[in-house]
């Protein structure tokens, strides 16, 4: 009582929807590929576990898409958002769930998992993030929500033509892995990928399960570790800046192949401790006011700028991570370095918003 529904090959949801195989299985629910046998299209259908704290956390979810397409109708970027297509509820043997409705797509871990470690091509990293930052706007300031899970694995990819399938030939086969590389126009294609296919990509941010209305916050504990904002890893309050420190790191990931932050817990720290340590290797000192803002700030702090549990810290710099570890030119690091730097900074009343990202030169150019 209170878990997973057995989902079933064949099931049919709400009379409608036919349940052709499971596409993942998370803490909360599992997620399944239908067939909407009324409109033949593939559909994404979410089922919540029936436990009643998760069935409150789904009319949160729902509350929240709704929102969102009720403003999709007000301003075009809304389209950057995964859209709610139906939510209903049905009884199964363990208790009531509720089910919710998308548009399906691939993520774009499946993309950089299969593609090259060096990282995506330039050209489709900018156009994918400025259309990140304009669903970010648009939850921002149109519907006052917060993401707070920004990740790869939370923004999918959407294709009007046959170059999705091109690109992950088994996009909704969980679990298969391809080495595509990429190539410019012409050549062999056979496992390559032509750089042309994924510039006819557009992506869109997805998930709202962990999302939050910036006047009313869930859960001190949001976003994944990775890309996990200072504030929030320090337990300050936080707001839509969150997002934007997310977005920073999956910038980088996205340029690079590697991850921004990779915190690791060790004998003597946990992975927090190495998280913050991390942050201050690559940005520098935390300013006091920012680090002990927080009445458990001698958690991490013994001292203004001086960790309690590590001690030897290994500075470096964008830059020289760019150059050194990537081999990018000072020309290309330069302004990258920029951009990611303002979607950095320690305060979130400094940090750059997503409207101002997106008039970056970096990103603009």
């Amino acid at each position: 009582a209170g878990g997973h529904h057995p989902v079933q090959e064949g099931e049919v949801f709400n009379t409608r929807y036919q349940a052709l195989r499971k596409l993942g299985c998370g803490t909360f629910a599992t997620v399944w590929l239908c067939q909407d046998m009324r409109r033949k299209k593939d559909v994404a259908v979410k089922v919540l576990k029936s436990r009643e704290g998760f069935a409150d956390a789904a009319q949160d979810e729902v509350a929240l898409l709704r929102c969102v397409s009720s403003m999709k109708k007000k301003d075009r970027a809304g389209e950057n958002i995964v859209c709610l297509l139906d939510d209903f509820r049905m009884i199964g043997e363990n208790g009531f769930h509720i089910l919710l409705l998308r548009v399906l797509g691939p993520s774009l871990r499946s993309l950089m998992g299969n593609c090259a470690a060096q990282g995506l091509p330039l050209p489709f990293v900018k156009r994918s993030l400025q259309q990140v930052l304009a669903g970010l706007q648009f939850l921002h300031k149109r519907c006052r929500i917060i993401h707070t899970d920004i990740k790869p694995e939370n923004i999918l990819l959407y294709g009007r033509d046959k170059s999705l399938q091109k690109l992950l030939p088994d996009t909704f086969d969980c679990g298969q892995s391809r080495d595509l590389k990429l190539q410019g126009p012409g050549g062999d294609l056979g496992n390559q990928l032509e750089e042309s296919d994924l510039m006819s990509i557009e992506v869109k941010i997805a998930d709202l399960g962990s999302a939050c209305w910036t006047y009313k916050p869930f859960s001190k504990e949001i976003q994944t570790q990775p890309y996990r904002a200072l504030e929030v890893l320090l337990g300050l309050d936080y707001s839509t800046p969150a997002d934007i420190w997310s977005t920073g790191c999956l910038a980088f990931e996205m340029a690079t192949g590697e991850c921004l932050f990779d915190p690791q817990p060790g004998k003597y720290f946990s992975r927090d401790d190495d998280h913050v340590a991390r942050i201050i290797e690559l940005l520098g000192r935390i300013p006091p006011q920012v680090a002990f803002s927080w009445n458990k700030s001698t958690n991490f702090f013994s001292r203004p700028g001086a960790l309690l549990r590590l001690s030897r810290l290994s500075p470096r710099s964008l830059h020289s991570i760019l150059a050194d570890r990537h081999g990018w030119t000072k020309h290309d690091a330069t302004p990258f370095a920029s951009f990611l730097l303002a979607a950095l900074q320690y305060a979130p009343q400094r940090r750059a918003t997503a409207a101002q990202c997106l008039q970056h030169a970096w990103l603009s150019a």
